[in-house]
């Protein structure tokens, strides 16, 4: 689990990055340049994207809203930082489900999300132990049955129904043997 951070390589960039560090998350770092970036969440798979509008407003817009598009990241969380004003507007109608944060509240809300996650995979991990301790409990029982003890009832099966005798096919007439194939001549 995984924050795709994407961010032009400045000299901010670093501090902004370890700042958000401090959350707890798994950050990695990329610029929004096509295709590295999306190539990077295809394979990391992020449940967040945070994109810093810092050094080409017009190029994070547009990879903002293709993340957004996009089959395999549109489901993860979308943050947008330092957006400027005159872009306030195209990416509230652009990017309606994106949030505008500050480096700060995108921490917070990181923090929140990694607990969120952790809380997740908790749950499956838990799910995939009982399942697999149910299946050995059967497995037992199942064992059990077999070496003479009652087995367990079975599903009565669904009373299935006879498929009724395919129709004969008809042969077709014969003819008498002395009769000819070809018809008569027309007389004139």
């Amino acid at each position: 689990m995984s924050v795709l951070y994407l961010a032009f390589n400045t000299e901010e960039r670093q501090g902004r990055l370890q700042k958000l560090q401090k959350s707890g998350a798994h950050i990695v770092v990329s610029e929004p340049r096509w295709p590295g970036f999306f190539e990077l969440a295809k394979r990391e798979k992020p449940y967040a994207i945070a994109i810093d509008f810092t050094g080409s407003p017009s190029h994070a817009l547009e990879t903002a809203d293709y993340m957004s598009k996009a089959r395999e990241t549109k489901d993860a969380s979308l943050f947008l930082l330092r957006v400027p004003s005159d872009r306030m507007e195209a990416v509230t109608k652009r990017l309606p489900q994106a949030a505008v944060v500050t480096e700060n509240e995108l921490s917070t809300r990181l923090a929140q999300l990694e607990q969120e996650a952790a809380a997740r995979a908790r749950q499956k991990k838990e799910a995939a132990a009982a399942a697999k301790k149910a299946a050995r409990a059967a497995a037992r029982a199942n064992a059990a049955g077999e070496k003479g003890k009652a087995a367990p009832a079975a599903k009565p099966k669904a009373a299935v129904k006879p498929k009724p005798a395919p129709a004969p096919k008809k042969k077709a007439a014969k003819k008498p043997a002395g009769a000819s194939k070809s018809r008569p001549k027309k007389k004139k």
